[in-house]
């Protein structure tokens, strides 16, 4: 099982808030149950965006018989780092905007 941190909706405040992805129940979303709980019990949502690439992903894993865990470890850790060089060259904008 592996865990993420996703930015989740929370009456309209996004914060982070950890899923875990293993083997899911093959006739469900793989965070279906997460979701239905956020939902229930915490009054969230996880993004739809999120929801509908995590059943990408496992679709792509089931199509090419691969670690559905594997595949959302590759896959998210690259958006990650794309978003994280994204926000560093936001930062680097602000830094020399500032500086003139």
């Amino acid at each position: 099982m592996k865990k993420f941190t996703v930015p989740c909706d929370f009456g309209g405040q996004k914060a982070p808030f950890t899923i875990y992805i293993g083997d899911p129940e093959p006739r469900h979303h793989p965070l279906s149950f997460q979701a239905n709980w956020l939902s229930k019990e915490r009054g969230g949502a996880i993004p739809g965006e999120v929801m509908d690439s995590v059943a990408k992903l496992k679709e792509i894993a089931d199509q090419n018989n691969v670690s559905f865990e594997d595949l959302c470890v590759y896959a998210l850790g690259a958006a990650q780092q794309e978003s994280d060089e994204a926000s560093d060259n936001t930062d680097d904008d602000d830094d020399e905007a500032g500086s003139e």
